[in-house]
């Protein structure tokens, strides 16, 4: 029996079969019966039914295209934060139009390499440093 931990909760007993009607990712924290806590990753059996499940691809797919739309936005419109909006960090979005006005728009500069390297790093660097990150502005 397996224990899994969604949105600060902790869900289980369930069987595999069970955890795979969940919301799960690769980095979902599971538990064998109460013990200690680790990704579902580390776990050979779950994987396999993670992966026979479509969930792995759907979810690479995902982080690819956001990374490739962010990357795109923060270079045509990334002094206005656009980038940070389809993030979801509206705080970054509008702390981005403020610098641009107060640099005058040089600000600009910086996010035309951010988008650059958005497109250049890996969907595991992206997913790490843009979307699970509590950082207010997440740059590079």
């Amino acid at each position: 029996m397996y224990y899994i931990t969604l949105n600060n909760q902790t869900i289980g007993p369930m069987s595999a079969d069970q955890m795979m009607a969940y919301p799960v990712s690769q980095d979902t924290p599971v538990s064998r019966d109460g013990g200690a806590w680790q990704p579902l990753y580390t776990y050979p059996e779950l994987m396999e039914r993670y992966q026979r499940s479509g969930k792995a691809a759907a979810g690479d797919v995902e982080i690819s295209s956001k990374k490739t739309l962010c990357g795109i936005m923060a270079i045509i419109l990334g002094y206005l934060g656009v980038q940070y909006f389809v993030l979801g960090k509206v705080g970054a979005g509008f702390l981005t139009i403020l610098l641009t006005v107060v640099t005058c728009g040089l600000w600009e500069i910086v996010t035309l390499i951010q988008g650059i390297m958005m497109l250049c790093m890996t969907d595991a660097d992206f997913k790490r440093k843009y979307i699970d990150s509590t950082s207010t502005l997440p740059l590079f």
